[in-house]
Order: structure tokens, then C-alpha cells, then sequence
């Protein structure tokens, strides 16, 4: 056991499943020589040799495209683009094709390669190193879509990631890559890719939230309990599939939903949370829903940023809403 950052726990994973299984492979511009650009794959060009672990052109469509290949002739590739924001030249890859491999052939061929990128803001960058569009990715049919919160669930989410036979986007919120530590055990052990986790228990609010919102929340969630109030905190990490159950057993105690996103708040994975806990468990609502998101701007640059990045205070005062005015 060891404690390590989430961007340590993603480089641990990469070498677990890299020695473990000769067919996975590592693409992407700079993974080799360079470590890659946030250092995710330091070590592994070396220990790896330079069949597996490719330093691609600067092309992101090539990189879609060769590791749509690679994975219908056998191998199990993780191409990594160095910002979500980045991925769109491939989109028609993607989309077109790794995400539809499997129906088009009618199961003869599936395509389980890992698309990583670190996406989010909070680095002062520019906009397009900066976005949180999840919910684009997980409209996809044929996708997976993860986002870890923590080192432990970065480990064991992308082991699994990589036995998936399936597709999984697979997007590490950069801004904690070394702020989160915890302790991490190189055991191979992979967790569900489509399972919520519950990290704080309470009775008077539901919050669901992911990627590096996880620490706001959680903080909030202390300041709120030194008030009276108790918040439930759920890490969906699963964007896709939606781990539903949990979180409709957790409004059967609570009554209450807030959901907390960095993206922007329209056609958000929040709202379709919401929707779905109106289809399936209006009555267990004592007060409507709510939601604390990102604004429908693209992200200002450099520190204007901090005006669109959500605070522990924007979450405390909607939880208090949420209590106080539905009482």
C-alpha cells in the first residue's frame, strides 16, 4: 500500500494491466519520451518498449482511428489525448465507429479500447484545455463514460475500464491530479463501471456529484452537518450507464436531491438525473430538485475562470434552500 496522488494511481493502473496483459497497448502524443503531457504515463515506454507504448503525430484523428483498429484485431489499446477538449478531430471515429462496432457487426467484432483525457478547469488555462463536456460523450450509444474522484476509484476504475470489451471514455479531472492523495493497493482488484458510490452517509439531503466536485462537496457537506443539516454524498463516477438504484434508495431517507456538476447546466448529466428521479420517484421528493452547475459560457480564461468554477459556498447555500424554504 502506498499513498499516491490520482494522477500516480492512473500510472499504477496503466503498469498493472500493461504486465498483466500483453494485448494493451498505449497511444497518444507525447506518452512515450515525455511521460505524457500531465506525466500520466512516466515509466512505461521504458519498461514497455516502444511496440506498446506509441508516441503518435500530433493528429487526434489518427490516434481515434489507429486505435480503432487496433482494438477490432485484438489488441485492447488506451489512446490518451492530452485534453477533452482535444478529442474532436477523432469524433468521427468515435462515434462512427468504436462506439458501433459491436451492433454493426452484430457481436462478431467489439472494439475495447479506453479513450483517456483529463478535462475540467481550475489550472487557468484556455478554454479548450479546460471544458467538462461529459454529457456530449455520454449520449453515445455504445459508450461508457467515467469519471474517477479519488486515486483509489482512478485505480480500480480504470482497471476495469481496460477489460471492458466495450468502448469506455474514461475523463480524469486534472485539477485534483495532485491534490487528492489516498492509499492505494497495487492489487489488481478493478471496480464496477456502473455503480455509484456513497461516501458520506445522511438523512436530510441527497447530493450527487463527480470528478473534482467531489471535494467541494464533501467540505460543504461537513459545514452543512456543523449546522444541523446531514448530507448524503454520491460519487456517481458512472456517467454512463447511471447507477439509478443507489441513488433512488438514498431519496427514500433523504426527500431531497441536489446535484452538482462543473459543466454547464443546460442538457447537463444533472438534468438527466432529474429527469429520471421525476419519472421514477416524484413521491419521494419533499421539496423540487435543484442543481448547482457550471454557467452556459464557454470557460473564461486564466483567473476570470474562478467566477465560472463552482465554491463550497454555492453548494451550502442550495443545500440550505433546499432544508429551509421546503420545510
Amino acid at each position: 500500500m502506498a499513498e499516491l496522488t490520482l494522477v500516480e494511481a492512473v500510472n499504477l493502473a496503466l503498469h498493472h494491466e500493461m504486465d498483466k496483459d500483453p494485448s494493451v497497448v498505449l497511444l497518444g502524443e507525447d506518452v512515450g519520451d515525455n511521460g505524457g503531457v500531465f506525466r500520466a504515463t512516466v515509466g512505461l515506454k521504458e519498461r514497455f518498449g516502444l511496440k506498446r507504448v506509441i508516441d503518435s503525430p500530433l493528429a487526434e484523428a489518427l490516434i481515434g482511428g489507429v486505435t480503432v483498429g487496433m482494438a477490432s484485431q485484438g489488441l485492447r489499446p488506451i489512446a490518451e489525448f492530452q485534453f477533452q477538449g482535444f478529442v474532436f478531430p477523432a469524433m468521427e471515429h468515435l462515434m462512427c465507429h468504436a462506439a458501433r462496432m459491436r451492433n454493426r457487426t452484430r457481436g462478431r467484432l467489439t472494439c475495447p479500447a479506453v479513450f483517456r483525457a483529463p478535462f475540467g478547469g481550475g489550472i487557468h488555462a484556455p478554454e479548450h484545455h479546460s471544458e467538462s463536456v461529459e454529457a456530449l460523450f455520454a449520449h453515445i450509444p455504445g459508450f461508457k463514460v467515467v469519471i474517477p474522484s479519488s486515486p483509489q476509484r482512478a485505480y480500480g476504475l480504470l482497471l476495469a475500464s481496460i477489460r471492458s470489451n466495450d468502448p469506455v471514455m474514461f475523463f480524469e479531472p486534472k485539477r485534483i491530479y495532485r491534490t487528492v492523495k489516498s492509499d492505494v493497493i497495487d492489487s489488481g482488484e478493478a471496480l464496477p463501471l456502473d455503480t455509484c458510490f456513497t461516501l458520506r452517509k445522511g438523512r436530510d439531503i441527497t447530493l450527487v456529484t463527480w470528478g473534482a466536485c467531489v471535494v467541494e462537496s464533501l467540505q460543504a457537506a461537513q459545514t452543512l452537518s456543523s449546522q444541523g443539516i446531514e448530507v448524503e454524498v454520491i460519487d456517481l463516477a458512472s456517467i454512463k450507464p447511471i447507477d439509478m438504484d443507489t441513488i433512488l434508495r438514498s431519496l427514500e431517507k433523504t426527500g431531497r436531491l441536489l446535484v452538482v456538476h462543473e459543466a454547464s447546466r443546460t442538457c447537463g448529466v444533472g438534468a438527466e438525473i432529474l429527469a429520471r428521479t421525476a419519472e421514477h420517484a416524484m413521491c419521494l421528493l419533499k421539496a423540487p430538485p435543484k442543481r448547482v452547475t457550471g454557467m452556459d459560457t464557454i470557460m473564461p480564461y486564466y483567473r476570470n475562470e474562478d467566477y465560472f468554477m463552482i465554491e463550497e459556498q454555492d453548494i451550502v447555500l442550495a443545500a440550505r434552500e433546499l432544508v429551509e424554504g421546503w420545510k
